[in-house]
């Protein structure tokens, strides 16, 4: 098996996650996050709509994190985001990352909006 190096270009990986933080990219970060090729910013979880929403046109559709277990997002979050024109794919933040880092390596436009894991 032939094994290489992922290109991420200028978009930075998860590298980890623990107990309310990640690491992406080297940095830790504290409390939920929203990373995409351009950036990371903060994100205030389900009532943070606008920190979505205003990712269109940068990328297609948003990973969002939901913790440790799955759950359904509320049904507002979704509708704003996917009335901006974004997809939306709702999965346990471990596989949130898991995805990003896939689909930001094959140069894909996605975002991941993630709350931490415990």
């Amino acid at each position: 098996m032939d094994i290489s190096e992922t290109n991420f270009d200028d978009a930075r990986p998860f590298d980890g996650y623990g107990p309310g933080f990640f690491r992406v990219g080297g940095e830790v970060v504290e409390g939920a996050l929203v990373l995409h090729a351009g950036g990371i910013a903060g994100w205030d979880g389900y009532r943070d709509a606008e920190a979505l929403t205003r990712l269109a046109g940068r990328v297609d559709f948003v990973l969002v994190g939901t913790g440790a277990e799955i759950a359904h997002v509320p049904g507002d979050l979704r509708a704003a985001v996917e009335e901006a024109g974004l997809g939306l794919e709702v999965m346990n933040t471990p596989a949130a990352c898991r995805t990003y880092n896939v689909l930001v390596g094959e140069g894909r436009r996605v975002a991941a909006a993630v709350l931490p894991v415990g």
